[in-house]
């Protein structure tokens, strides 16, 4: 059965503080579109803390991921600093135990955020959310993973359905957080949670493959 270590993909968190600092701009520009225009400089602000937070340490891929969740809950704060935080330290706590990480650890990771988060937020699948683009991911992922596909091919359709979920946003309107109150005007436009949760499971599934 396919697996990776935990203790060597430390190195996936690494990759999600690069991906979010290489993205703030564009994110920051998406939510300017409809809503504070501060989604890439806070998500920005919180992975480069965990990054100095990190530095110098060795670490596995649960406990990069508590420290991660852990800055994004006490230092980000806004709607999305709590969301981003049980996502990480629910995926986190799946797989504290596990020497090797295989998709059915996976699997409980990525059904464990969709979990965490909807336990806290109100959001369903079409309010155009970052759920729009996590839930079809997780779905994805799960359902290979029952039709006997490898690991690899699990994460190769979990970061397509991430794809295809955020892009859906674009043709939604939205019916949660501050964009809900532009009603029709919000409807064109990419949702700005749903696109930096595209960013961080995309980061998760290639990282993850590429340790296979």
């Amino acid at each position: 059965m396919e697996s990776f270590k935990n203790a060597d993909a430390g190195v996936i968190v690494e990759q999600l503080i690069r991906t979010i600092q290489e993205q703030r701009d564009y994110l920051s520009e998406i939510d300017g579109k409809i809503g504070d225009g501060d989604h890439g400089i806070n998500m920005n602000k919180g992975f480069t803390m965990c990054e100095e937070k990190l530095k110098g340490q060795t670490y596995n891929l649960s406990e990069g991921l508590s420290i991660l969740g852990e800055t994004l809950l006490d230092d980000i704060g806004g709607s999305m600093g709590p969301l981003y935080g049980m996502l990480f330290d629910e995926m986190s706590m799946a797989c504290e135990d596990a020497e090797e990480i295989n998709a059915d650890v996976f699997g409980e990771m990525i059904t464990g955020a969709v979990e965490g988060i909807q336990e806290i937020s109100p959001a369903k699948v079409g309010d155009k959310s970052l759920l729009d683009t996590l839930v079809p991911a997780k779905e994805a992922f799960v359902q290979a993973k029952e039709e006997g596909k490898g690991f690899g091919e699990c994460l190769d359709a979990m970061n397509e359905a991430a794809e295809k979920g955020w892009q859906s946003t674009k043709d939604l309107v939205a019916r949660i957080g501050r964009a809900s109150r532009l009603g029709e005007r919000s409807r064109g436009v990419l949702d700005a949670g749903a696109t930096s949760c595209y960013f961080i499971i995309t980061t998760i599934g290639k990282g993850a493959k590429s340790l296979l």
